[in-house]
C-alpha cells in the first residue's frame, strides 16, 4: 500500500511507510551503485587493454625500425664494397673501351640493386606499418562496445 501511495503522490504516514521508503531507497542506491562499479570496471578494463595494445604496437614499430636500419646498413655496406671493386677494375683496365664497359656494367648493376633495395624497403615498411597498427585497430570498436554497455547498464 505504501508504494501505491507513493506512486500516486499521496502522503506516507507512519513507521511502516518510512520503513518502506528507506528500503526502496536503499535498494535503488545499491542497484545504481553496482551499475556504476560495473561501468567503472568496463572503463578500467578498456584502459588496460588499450595500454597493452599500444605496447604491442610500440614493440612492432621498434622491430620494424630495427629491420629497416639493418637493411639500409647492409645495402650501404654492399654498395660501398661494389663501388670499391668497380673502381679497382677501372683503374686496372688497359683501354678506354674497357673502362666504358666496366662503368656501364657497374651503373646498370648499381641501378638494379637500388631499385631492388627500394622495393624491399617498401615491403618492410608496409609490413611493419601493418604489424604496428594491428593491435590498435580493435580499440575503437572496443570503445564503442564499452560505451554501449555502460549506457545499457
Amino acid at each position: 500500500m505504501a508504494t501505491k501511495a507513493k506512486a500516486t503522490g499521496e502522503k506516507i504516514n507512519g513507521a511502516e511507510g518510512i520503513e518502506t521508503v528507506m528500503k526502496n531507497g536503499s535498494e535503488a542506491f545499491k542497484a545504481n551503485f553496482e551499475k556504476a562499479v560495473k561501468s567503472y570496471d568496463h572503463f578500467l578494463g578498456y584502459g588496460k587493454d588499450t595500454v597493452e595494445a599500444y605496447m604491442k604496437a610500440a614493440n612492432a614499430a621498434g622491430k620494424g625500425a630495427e629491420t629497416l636500419h639493418n637493411e639500409i646498413y647492409a645495402y650501404s655496406k654492399q654498395s660501398v664494397e661494389d663501388s670499391m671493386a668497380a673502381m679497382k677494375a677501372v683503374l686496372g683496365s688497359k683501354s678506354a673501351h674497357e673502362v666504358f664497359e666496366l662503368q656501364t656494367d657497374f651503373a646498370k648493376s648499381a641501378f638494379e640493386a637500388y631499385v631492388g633495395q627500394i622495393t624491399k624497403l617498401g615491403e618492410i615498411f608496409t609490413s611493419s606499418a601493418k604489424e604496428t597498427l594491428e593491435p590498435i585497430q580493435g580499440r575503437v570498436q572496443a570503445w564503442v562496445e564499452v560505451v554501449q554497455s555502460s549506457r545499457a547498464a
